[in-house]
């Protein structure tokens, strides 16, 4: 599965873990990914979509209807 909502865009950030000597090594902070589905009444079916815990809310707050739109405005596809 991608780490990369399909809402917000958001993506992994990447930084450095530092040890308590204050060594460095490469890591990576991946969004809070989840598959969730919902009911499209416009299409009478289900879509699964992977977002992050604020696309969910945001899907939430504006509806699923309004989420697929935007998800569509973007060239992705549902």
């Amino acid at each position: 599965m991608s780490a990369q909502c399909q809402l917000t865009g958001r993506k992994p950030g990447f930084g450095n873990a530092v040890s308590h000597s204050h060594r460095r090594s490469k890591r990576r902070f991946d969004p809070n990914i989840q598959r969730k589905r919902y009911w499209l009444p416009s299409e009478g079916r289900h879509v699964r979509l992977t977002l992050s815990a604020k696309g969910i809310k945001t899907v939430d707050a504006i509806g699923v209807e309004a989420a697929v739109a935007r998800i569509r405005a973007r060239g992705g596809d549902v």
